[in-house]
């Protein structure tokens, strides 16, 4: 096979990675704009979309200070558990106050590239899947593609309120509530896989000794400061135009139903896709930092010109040309981070 430098946990984390990014891909486009359908203002539904980045940066804390400690299966599968539960809430009422309580707690992705919990323990614990270092481009760059290739079919979905709306006579409310439904099914298989990894995906009682206050070397506490500082800001930058943020804006500037959305959202998501391979690549031939640097200046260029295009397809346009760009530092940054940084200090 092609892949058979993976261990059978690596694939698991796979597997995961794709159903779980495919229920992120559909989520994010009709979020927003099912919040707004059942009647909340455009404050409230930025405390939601909030609340979804809050809850990332609170569970990558726990995870920072507890995943090897507590297990790092036992993490996923209780991350994977809160995603079931988060969409069973969406499903099941339309009171603002729980469906902020939802967004908190569940492990919900509105951004369009996947961050929080699952990322950070999955990147923690993947270079212990491969039999070779030189395949851990390779790796990152298969874990990115599978997650981004899988999110553009769950963004295909979104569009199935449309139908059900037609073929059904649904109104755009009920014909997005299957899709919640789905995401808290899609929760539950995930939780099934984390469910089937080995213990080899652990860190041995050794690796895991140091204290909490201790858990980070000295060299390796100034690398990742340095990296904290700069990935902040680009993060900082970059929650404001999160994906439900932009198919929002999408469909109050141009009117587009959510079938022309996901067309147009998906196809973003396989030039990102593709990406991945050539950024694995690249870096391979101008190093990490190179292709990090390299890449971002012209993708956020293009997202100027998103936001001052005169027409729909201009617009377009720029936003798939800054999507075939934007996301490929991330498996070199991914990279690069596990290369400085010691295996026992990685999660």
């Amino acid at each position: 096979m092609l892949i058979d430098w993976l261990s059978k946990d690596g694939k698991l984390v796979l597997a995961a990675r794709v159903t779980r990014t495919f229920a992120y891909g559909f989520l994010s486009i009709v979020l927003a704009i099912y919040l707004k359908l059942i009647g909340f203002n455009d404050i409230v539904i930025g405390l939601v979309l909030a609340s979804t980045l809050v809850n990332s940066v609170i569970f990558t804390l726990i995870v920072s200070f507890y995943a090897d400690r507590l297990g790092r299966r036992n993490m996923l599968v209780i991350y994977a558990a809160l995603m079931s539960i988060s969409g069973a809430i969406f499903l099941a009422t339309e009171d603002y106050l729980a469906l902020i309580a939802a967004a908190l707690i569940g492990t919900i992705n509105v951004t369009g590239s996947e961050t929080g919990a699952f990322l950070s323990i999955e990147q923690a614990l993947l270079p212990q899947t491969v039999s070779n270092v030189r395949k851990r481009n390779t790796i990152f760059a298969l874990y990115n593609m599978a997650g981004t290739f899988a999110m553009s079919v769950g963004i295909l979905l979104s569009g199935l309120p449309t139908i059900l709306q037609h073929q059904f006579g649904l109104s755009q409310i009920e014909s997005i509530k299957p899709l919640f439904m789905l995401y808290s099914i899609l929760g539950i298989i995930v939780m099934i896989i984390y469910f089937m990894l080995s213990k080899k995906i652990e860190l041995t009682s050794d690796q895991i000794a140091k204290p909490l206050t201790q858990a980070l070397s000295p060299g390796t506490k100034k690398i990742v400061g340095k990296l904290s500082g700069l990935f902040s800001l680009d993060s900082f930058a970059g929650g404001f135009v999160i994906q439900s943020i932009v198919a929002f804006w999408f469909f109050t500037k141009f009117g587009l139903d959510l079938t022309t959305l996901s067309y147009i959202f998906s196809i973003a998501g396989v030039l990102t896709a593709f990406s991945f391979l050539a950024a694995a690549r690249i870096a391979d031939k101008i190093g990490l930092v190179n292709t990090m640097v390299f890449t971002h200046i012209p993708s956020n260029i293009l997202l100027i010109l998103v936001g001052f295009a005169p027409t729909l397809p201009l617009a377009i346009a720029f936003y798939l040309g800054r999507m075939a760009l934007s996301q490929m530092d991330v498996p070199t940054r991914q990279s690069y981070i596990v290369s400085v940084v010691k295996e026992e200090e990685r999660t």
